[in-house]
């Protein structure tokens, strides 16, 4: 079923974990496994924590470059007064760096009272927002198979509104907890 969009799963689960292989038909046959071609390539994920108010914001997007990670600190900026400084801590993907070549993101920053802060290369666990994706993989996105993009970001935003209206929920917490080691 060429397009249909189904979600990372972690590694030794799912469909693909099964010993051995055998051929399916019918109903099974389409539920078998993940495409073999993506016609609509991937989406990303921006997303932030203010760790304050225990809230998740997020937004779904076609293309993970600077310019739109540009607009989504904007977009952080906006929730905020200007004179409260606030921070955004970044993995080392390299479009959250300043470089010689490209110093939008520092400039932005430095004008805007924003501090960019970055962890350590191969430490994003001790980012406190890898918790909450953990959380959001085991609540929405383990083992689905989405018929497009859309419905995947629609189901991503749904679980973003239900994990900040439901921020005590017991399971999430306990998720939450076991996957924070920062």
């Amino acid at each position: 079923m060429p397009g249909r969009v189904r979600a990372a799963q972690p590694h030794g689960t799912g469909p693909s974990a099964a010993a051995g292989t055998k051929t399916l038909t019918g109903s099974r046959a389409r539920d078998a496994g993940p495409p073999t071609t993506r016609n609509d390539g991937v989406r990303h994920l921006f997303a932030a924590y203010d760790l304050a108010r225990d809230h998740l914001f997020g937004h779904v997007k076609p293309r993970k470059k600077r310019t739109q990670f540009l607009e989504f600190c904007r977009s952080l900026r906006t929730l905020y007064p200007a004179d409260v400084r606030i921070a955004i801590v970044c993995d080392n993907f390299s479009l959250h760096l300043t470089t010689k070549r490209c110093r939008r993101v520092a400039d932005w920053a430095e004008a805007n009272n924003v501090e960019i802060a970055y962890t350590p290369t191969n430490s994003s666990w001790l980012n406190r927002i890898e918790a909450q994706f953990t959380a959001l993989r085991y609540f929405a996105l383990d083992g689905t198979d989405h018929r497009s993009h859309k419905e995947q970001g629609s189901i991503i935003r749904r679980h973003i509104i239900w994990r900040n209206r439901h921020a005590d929920d017991a399971c999430l917490r306990k998720i939450v907890s076991r996957a924070n080691v920062a």
